[in-house]
């Protein structure tokens, strides 16, 4: 019974990938009975290597992704070098959660506002630099260099947040002395002691990162390259061609991109191995370090996510905003009463999806790790990574047929399965920590007091695990709301979040606008955040007070037991 439960939750991360790569491979050859396509063979595959420009477009995606993650394991590794085991840890810890809050496509608005050609800092800087392409280098570069500038600034703050749990299993306070025994400064035993137990175990989040670069559509319509643009956003067109015949077409390029992502994960494997096995005399080559840049990438990123929230702010109440002016001459809230009727539709129908959604990715996460940690149920960390590490657009067109062919019209369903599916890794990797952490003895005492086993589970266990459990489902929500491609394929065009609204504006749209959206689709995890925070302070005062008027009234009763014995023992005088 254990076992068939645990399955049928793992299950949530295999189902879709049947029907997603055999359904995408098929469609790649040609075979769409639907369409009245049953030709099998590889004319669309030519199709795909016939289109101008897209050696260019493999080229600047497999660039950026590259370079994007190589940077940001480096500013990870250097960040931590500088700050673990210090005072600086708390203030890394404080603003970690805000900076993982921030939804990619948020962040990309604000970016944009910020520095575009005719963005805040350009118009800080114009007086001094007019002439200057430094404006151009980062929004809709055809390099890709905006693209690369901003997946680090993501990508950094979520290795920092994984590599928390990951150095807590790293015995430091041993290794250490041991090592300056040897003679080896702190710099020196960072880069060959610790980094040869920390990098094999952030493989995973690793390649999350590297599969993210390749296969990242809504940020790169953002910020990205146009001409050619990357090879994922150049899939996504071929999908929105009204000629449905050329579907598989997209299909083909779905399918190179699910194969440059396998190879480049291999090629990032092979890479570790060699570095930490084979090419590894710099872990034996004396005292010389390598050099780190320590907590300066930090302190960048920081100043970025503050930037950016008070700029939408600015941009969302501008009414006019010449260039070069620093501030608007003028101001009106005409933007937002305008589009408020449409907003509150939107905002309410994202909110919905993302709180049924994190509710129910904690749940299964929680059965599934009280499974595991009972022993009557093992499943392999890869099954539930799956879905971080395979581009969306390789699964979900063969979703999407697959919706088509069992139930056309139940959109719902279908968007939240898939929201579902891509946001049970994170819950789970942020709820695994915590879960063994905790001490079973608590659930013991109540089992030895006659208690059932849901009952300790539910009042004990999950009452003590209850901030971990609401945190978790804030970044089950934040995950939700920050879903493009699934919304857009599986819904049909029905179904609109704030996300896809954003990315939709972002294109010729008015920059107040795009500020509104923008700034909503930022404080939505914002708030879910704060609801998961405050209720823990709740939970922890109440908590406390139970506990303390517990003791009040069991010392109160003890003092009286001790009175009666007093007086009890006391001799009277008899008359």
């Amino acid at each position: 019974m254990y076992r068939t439960l645990g399955w049928l939750i793992a299950s949530l991360s295999i189902l879709p990938l049947i029907p997603g790569i055999f359904g995408v491979i098929a469609s790649a050859l040609g075979y769409m009975p639907m369409l009245g396509l049953n030709h099998v063979g590889i004319d669309y595959w030519n199709m795909v290597w016939q289109w101008p420009g897209v050696e260019r477009s493999l080229s600047i995606t497999i660039v950026t992704a590259t370079v994007s993650t190589v940077l940001s394991v480096y500013f990870c590794f250097s960040i931590l070098h500088r700050s673990w085991d210090s005072h600086r840890m708390t203030s890394l810890l404080r603003w970690l959660s805000p900076m993982l809050a921030f939804p990619h496509v948020g962040f990309a608005i604000g970016f944009a506002l910020l520095w575009a050609p005719t963005g805040f800092i350009a118009r800080i800087i114009e007086p001094l630099f007019s002439d200057s392409p430094f404006f151009e280098w980062f929004v809709k570069d055809p390099y890709g260099i905006g693209l690369i500038f901003i997946l680090i600034l993501k990508e950094t703050p979520f290795l920092l947040l994984m590599s928390l749990s990951v150095l807590s299993q790293i015995p430091y306070a041993k290794l250490l002395p041991v090592a300056s025994g040897l003679g080896y400064s702190k710099s020196q035993f960072w880069w060959k002691v610790i980094l040869p137990i920390w990098l094999p175990k952030m493989r995973f989040a690793i390649f999350s990162v590297l599969a993210y670069g390749i296969s990242v559509v809504d940020v790169a319509l953002i910020i990205g390259p146009t001409q050619p643009t990357s090879f994922a956003v150049l899939v996504w067109q071929w999908f929105n061609e009204p000629q449905l015949e050329l579907l598989p077409r997209a299909a083909s390029g779905a399918v190179v991109l699910a194969v440059v992502t396998l190879l480049s994960l291999t090629a990032y494997w092979l890479l570790e191995k060699a570095l930490l096995n084979r090419w590894n005399s710099w872990q034996f080559s004396g005292k010389k370090a390598l050099w780190t840049v320590g907590n300066t990438p930090y302190r960048f990123i920081q100043i970025m996510y503050l930037f950016i929230i008070p700029l939408l702010v600015v941009w969302s109440v501008a009414k006019r905003w010449r260039f070069p002016d620093i501030m608007p001459t003028s101001w009106s809230w005409q933007f937002w009463q305008n589009e408020w009727h449409s907003l509150s539709t939107t905002l309410w129908d994202s909110t919905l999806l993302a709180f049924i959604t994190a509710a129910v990715a904690t749940v299964l996460t929680a059965t599934l790790l009280q499974l595991q940690s009972k022993g009557r149920f093992k499943l392999p960390l890869i099954v539930i990574l799956i879905p971080l590490v395979i581009p969306q657009l390789s699964l979900l067109f063969g979703l999407q047929i697959t919706a088509l062919v069992i139930a056309p019209d139940n959109h719902l369903f279908w968007v939240i399965w898939a929201h579902l599916f891509f946001a049970l890794p994170y819950v789970y990797l942020s709820l695994k920590g915590p879960w063994l952490a905790y001490e079973e003895r608590y659930s013991q005492v109540s089992l030895s007091l006659g208690k059932s086993p849901l009952y300790t589970f539910i009042a004990v266990k999950c009452r003590l695990l209850a901030p971990p459990l609401l945190f978790a489902w804030a970044i089950g929500a934040s995950v939700s709301l920050a879903q493009y491609l699934p919304t857009l394929m599986l819904g049909g065009g029905r179904i609109t979040t704030i996300t896809t609204e954003a990315v939709a504006l972002t294109s010729g749209s008015d920059r107040r606008i795009m500020a509104i959206y923008g700034l909503w689709q930022t404080l939505l995890p914002l708030i879910f955040y704060s609801i998961a925070m405050l209720a823990s302070v709740w939970l922890n005062k109440s908590a406390s007070k139970r506990a303390v008027s517990t003791r009040h009234s069991t010392l109160t009763s003890q003092q009286q037991r001790a009175s009666d014995d007093t007086f009890n023992t006391v001799p009277t005088n008899k008359s």
